[in-house]
C-alpha cells in the first residue's frame, strides 16, 4: 500500500509542559477515503525516531497498519533523531535512566490515545519496538487496548533497571496478572545472559501469557540498516518481520470479537 507521513504534537503531563511529538505513518488506498485500519505503536531505540526506525515503521504501514512512533526523550530535547555516534549513544543511555518509568508509560498511553482518536483507525492496537523500545513495547501490553506486542532485543526487562533509579516493575506486574491475553514475541538480545532470558520466559509462562519466545543467533541491533557497526542482518530481519506481521495479522488485523478462554488444554499428539 501507499503511505503518507505526518506528526502530532501532543500535550504531556510533564511539569515543563513540553509536548511529545508522535510521528504517524498511515496506509492510503486511493478512492477509499473512509477506509479504516488497525494500528501499531512503534517504540524506538535510545536514539529516538531515526531513519532506520522510520523505514521499519513505514514497512509496517505499507501492510495496512497506522503506525505511531513517539519521540521518547521529549522531556530533554526536541524530536530530532540522536546521532548513532559515541556522544549520541552516551546521551541516549543517560536519558534512559533519567526518565521515570511513569513517564515512559504516559508516552505509551498518549500514543494509543492518539491512534484511537484518528478517523482512519479501527481501534485495534498492537505494539513493537527494538532495544529500549522493545522493553517499552513489552510494557505497552499492560494497556488492555494493546492486543499484542512484538519485542525485538528488549533491554533491561530481566534486570528491572529501566528508568530513573534503575528500578522498574515490568516482570513484577506480569506476576501480578497485569498482562493477559497477549501475543508476545521476544527476540534474543545478546545483552541479556541466559539466566535473564530464562527468567523472562519463565515469568511469562508461569503467568499463563500466550508467548512465542524466539531466540536467534544475531547481535544487538541486528535490524538496524544504518550505522549498525557491522551487526545488520538483512535476511534475518526480513524473516522476523514476516513473523511479526503474522502476529499482527492474527491478533489485530481482523476483528475476532472478545477473547474467551475456555480453559481447554492443548492435546499434544502426533
Amino acid at each position: 500500500m501507499l503511505i503518507i507521513k505526518t506528526h502530532h504534537d501532543v500535550p504531556s503531563k510533564l511539569d515543563n509542559g513540553r509536548p511529545i511529538r508522535i510521528f504517524v505513518i498511515s496506509p492510503v488506498v486511493p478512492n477509499y477515503p473512509q477506509a479504516k485500519f488497525p494500528a501499531v505503536v512503534c517504540f524506538s531505540e535510545i536514539y529516538q525516531v531515526t531513519g532506520p526506525v522510520e523505514r521499519f515503521a513505514g514497512q509496517i504501514a505499507s501492510h495496512g497498519y497506522i503506525v505511531a512512533c513517539p519521540s521518547t526523550y521529549h522531556e530533554f530535547e526536541g524530536p530530532e533523531p540522536i546521532a548513532y555516534d559515541t556522544e549520541g549513544t552516551d546521551r541516549g543511555n543517560r536519558y534512559k535512566i533519567e526518565k521515570t518509568v511513569a513517564a515512559y508509560d504516559d508516552d505509551a498511553t498518549l500514543s494509543v490515545d492518539l491512534l484511537i482518536s484518528l478517523p482512519n483507525c479501527n481501534g485495534r492496537i498492537a505494539a513493537t519496538g527494538m532495544c529500549l523500545g522493545g522493553h517499552l513495547a513489552f510494557r505497552a501490553a499492560f494497556d488492555p487496548r494493546v492486543l499484542s506486542s512484538v519485542c525485538f532485543f528488549a533491554t533491561d526487562i530481566h534486570s528491572a533497571t529501566l528508568g530513573k533509579g534503575k528500578e522498574d516493575d515490568s516482570l513484577e506486574r506480569v506476576r501480578k496478572g497485569d498482562m493477559t491475553g497477549k501475543g508476545e514475541l521476544v527476540v534474543k538480545d545478546t545483552h541479556v545472559p541466559r539466566a535473564g532470558r530464562n527468567l523472562i520466559r519463565t515469568t511469562l509462562e508461569d503467568a499463563n501469557i500466550p508467548c512465542s519466545f524466539l531466540e536467534v543467533q544475531a547481535q544487538h541491533a541486528f535490524i538496524r540498516d544504518e550505522s549498525s557497526k557491522g551487526r545488520w542482518d538483512a535476511a534475518l530481519t526480513r524473516s522476523l518481520f514476516t513473523f511479526m506481521m503474522e502476529v499482527f495479522e492474527r491478533t489485530v488485523g481482523r476483528d475476532l470479537g472478545p477473547r474467551i478462554d475456555k480453559g481447554e488444554k492443548v492435546e499434544h499428539v502426533c
